[in-house]
């Protein structure tokens, strides 16, 4: 504890001795609890903490939704609120701790649990849940209160979530979520939308009514499978969803650390490109492939001789011709890695022009495919808009007007209307630039260039530039 600021002490202490209150009744002599029920219930909590450590399940669920939440809101359907808190405490007690000091986080996922379960119980009593759910016709009148007491569960412990990290960071509650908290460090990224939550009280409320039918507890159990099967499922998604951004993370640092001329301009790209796909309202899968698509237009420059990547002069016709090879070379490395989609079409065409003349097979028009012209645009405003070794950074608007004069030759004009509009309503706030510092490209007139710096409308010279004068010689990042 001594490790933890003073604030994240007392948030602790303080959920603690809330949860010791809310199970405390529970104790005393006297009172109505079936503790054979606790104990099965509790015994369930482990059981279902501890399938986090079997092969089969893999990893990849999201700490803070626990495996054994279902069984916690059976037991705040079943039993009184005292008496849920303590079934939620064994499975806090066991849930895995993402960081020191474990045992204050293991105490602080039981008491938050506890405190959350004896709430959730509460509001579902008030509402009368329990008295429908010993009705003859328990489902459909119990599922009003059984669905609210999910959700003051889940809000219970997504507030007690947002607090220790505001006492962590010492900012405002409403800001808390942006920072990074020193005790449950994923309780800023918790989501707070209550979907789970809502899923775990049906298949709560299920065993419940299970639990109460002739067959008794044993009734209860198989209702918990498909939770936990579509838990597994779910687990491995997240487990592959993991890997594929590993994939391209490692892919741009690759590239990153080849051509250290044009750092950040990966991420840029994909950035913009994504820009251009929410502004033409594209389907957040179909967004993502165009994001990645971006990210991983310049893979290809991996298979061209570093030399070409960081000469400071004019490039010879041999020398661009070689260069002019990266898309084939990027689509050939990423042609086995089956997730990346349509993003495979786009490193290979983001470099065919509207007009025929691009490389590397002349496509024309509606022949390009649609996320090859998003990256194409996106590239090019990226490469106007960067500092790099041989050009400086050109204002916003100076690269948005020369792809405006380009648009119908070089370029698609939907996509660059749609960039324009893009950055007209958010701006444009580059991740970061080819020296690693994040900046926004200022605006107003072009300042006047440098000795052989590429200015729009003139022929690319470097291995970056972007190609968009009417001649149509230079590319854009080749």
């Amino acid at each position: 504890m001594r490790v933890l600021p003073p604030a994240v002490r007392a948030c602790v202490l303080g959920v603690v001795l809330a949860a010791a209150a809310c199970a405390a009744p529970a104790l005393l002599p006297g009172s109505a609890v079936s503790w054979p029920a606790v104990g099965l219930l509790a015994a369930l909590c482990l059981g279902c903490e501890a399938a986090r450590v079997l092969p089969f399940r893999g990893r990849g669920m999201p700490e803070g939704i626990g495996p054994f939440f279902p069984v916690v809101l059976a037991a705040v359907f079943l039993l009184p609120p005292a008496a849920a808190a303590l079934v939620a405490l064994p499975g806090g007690l066991a849930q895995p701790a993402a960081g020191r000091p474990v045992a204050v986080r293991r105490v602080w996922h039981a008491a938050q649990q506890a405190v959350a379960a004896w709430t959730a119980g509460r509001a579902y009593g008030l509402l009368g849940g329990r008295e429908a759910l010993a009705g003859p016709a328990a489902l459909p009148y119990a599922l009003l209160p059984a669905a609210v007491a999910a959700v003051v569960f889940g809000l219970v412990l997504t507030v007690l979530d947002t607090a220790v990290v505001a006492a962590a960071g010492g900012r405002p509650a409403a800001t808390a979520r942006r920072g990074a908290p020193a005790l449950p460090r994923t309780a800023a990224r918790r989501a707070p939308a209550l979907a789970p939550y809502c899923l775990h009280g049906l298949v709560g409320l299920m065993a419940a009514v299970m639990w109460h039918s002739p067959y008794g507890p044993p009734a209860a159990l198989p209702v918990l499978l498909p939770m936990y099967v579509s838990c597994w499922v779910f687990a491995q998604y997240q487990r592959e969803h993991t890997a594929h951004q590993a994939t391209v993370r490692a892919l741009v640092q690759a590239v990153d650390i080849k051509d250290r001329y044009t750092r950040g301009h990966s991420e840029r790209v994909g950035q913009a490109s994504a820009m251009i796909a929410r502004e033409l309202g594209m389907a957040d899968d179909v967004r993502e492939v165009v994001r990645i698509a971006g990210i991983l237009h310049d893979v290809g420059k991996l298979g061209v001789p570093t030399r070409l990547l960081r000469k400071d002069g004019p490039l010879t016709p041999e020398e661009r011709r070689v260069i002019e090879l990266h898309p084939e070379y990027g689509h050939e490395m990423v042609r086995g890695i089956g997730f990346l989609g349509e993003a495979r079409s786009a490193i290979l065409h983001h470099h065919e022009r509207i007009d025929g003349s691009g490389y590397p097979y002349g496509l024309r028009g509606e022949q390009i495919p649609v996320p090859a012209r998003v990256v194409a645009v996106a590239d090019s405003f990226d490469a106007m808009t960067s500092t790099r070794s041989y050009s400086r950074a050109r204002p916003v608007e100076t690269a948005l007007a020369e792809l405006e004069r380009c648009a119908g030759s070089q370029f698609d004009p939907v996509m660059v209307r749609a960039l324009t509009a893009a950055v007209g309503r958010h701006g444009w706030h580059p991740v970061v630039t080819s020296d690693g510092a994040p900046r926004a490209v200022p605006a107003g007139p072009a300042a006047p260039a440098a000795p052989g710096e590429v200015l729009p409308g003139m022929p690319a010279q470097g291995r970056d530039a972007a190609q968009t004068g009417p001649s149509g010689p230079g590319r854009a990042g080749p």
